[in-house]
């Protein structure tokens, strides 16, 4: 398409006033820049869109079909631009998060935002904290949130939480206390590499332990939990994404000796990143909710 927004603002303005003076005096053009952009016009379309009649443009019946075709088009645009430019409240924010605040935090979040600005869209992409720092890196999402370690001089983190980490199985009989090294021999179940979770504890435990028994790798926190159910198998895990099932005592927490492993949740975003009204609202009212949902179950855990 070779026909510019700037053309066809011209060519609506010649068709209101008709006089190539009047135009270039309301937008501030000289006249011959006004003339050259209908010539421009004329000649990408091939046929003339106005006849000369008493040193008057007037639309003849190509012009009429043409006026008729992008009128309609060029009012709707002029309305997107006002709208967009007047509005905190409009447009479409692409979140990524790892896969325990997905599962756990992100779904109250996103609904409650939706609630509150039902003209934004929400785009949500889960992955690993590896992943979703490179989905920020390339800058296929403005804004992660993740847990772990995040590498990278190009991405800003803010920590808006903590977490804790429990080591937990579904039989009761090996949920006594015990101590890392004497755990390490039994069968672990844990994420799959890039996983904030898995990082954490492996960092954590590595001057304690030499060799753990790792005896199975899963993507997902809910398929380590079903695992768990069906077999005589320990995993350390978000103590978020196992509250009921340790209130039902479908899992139970082991007690160990001098284990206090914690980590940051994080919002992360690239550091050239633009911060739109919209960006900036979304940011506060994500940093506001997570806290308070964190904080509200950190209290429910002291006190059960």
């Amino acid at each position: 398409m070779k026909i510019t927004l700037r053309q066809m603002e011209i060519f609506l303005n010649v068709v209101m006033h008709g006089h190539l003076t009047n135009v270039a005096k309301e937008m501030r053009l000289s006249q011959s820049a006004v003339s050259m952009s209908i010539k421009e016009l004329e000649t990408i379309l091939g046929r003339p869109v106005f006849d000369r009649i008493n040193k008057k443009l007037v639309l003849n019946e190509v012009g009429r079909a043409f006026y008729k075709e992008i009128d309609p088009l060029f009012k709707k645009l002029a309305d997107i631009e006002y709208e967009f430019k007047n509005s905190e409240n409009k447009g479409m924010i692409r979140v990524g998060a790892s896969t325990t605040i997905v599962d756990y935090l992100m779904p109250t979040i996103i609904c409650s935002y939706m609630s509150a600005y039902p003209d934004v869209k929400i785009t949500l992409k889960e992955g690993n904290t590896k992943e979703i720092a490179e989905m920020i890196k390339e800058g296929s999402i403005d804004i992660g949130f993740v847990e772990g370690f995040v590498s990278g001089s190009e991405i800003i983190k803010e920590k808006i939480g903590v977490d804790e980490l429990v080591i937990v199985t579904a039989q009761k009989s090996l949920s006594k206390p015990s101590n890392i090294e004497e755990l390490a021999s039994k069968r672990w179940i844990l994420r799959e590499e890039g996983s904030g979770t898995r990082e954490v504890f492996l960092e954590y435990i590595k001057e304690k332990v030499d060799t753990l028994h790792i005896f199975l790798e899963l993507g997902h926190t809910e398929s380590i939990k079903s695992i768990l159910m069906n077999g005589e198998c320990v995993t350390c895990i978000s103590k978020i994404a196992v509250e009921d099932e340790l209130k039902e005592e479908k899992l139970f927490k082991i007690p160990v000796k001098d284990f206090d492993c914690k980590r940051d949740f994080l919002m992360i975003y690239h550091k050239d990143k633009y911060h739109s009204a919209l960006f900036e609202k979304f940011v506060y009212f994500s940093r506001k909710l997570m806290t308070q949902m964190i904080d509200t179950a950190t209290k429910e855990s002291k006190n059960a």
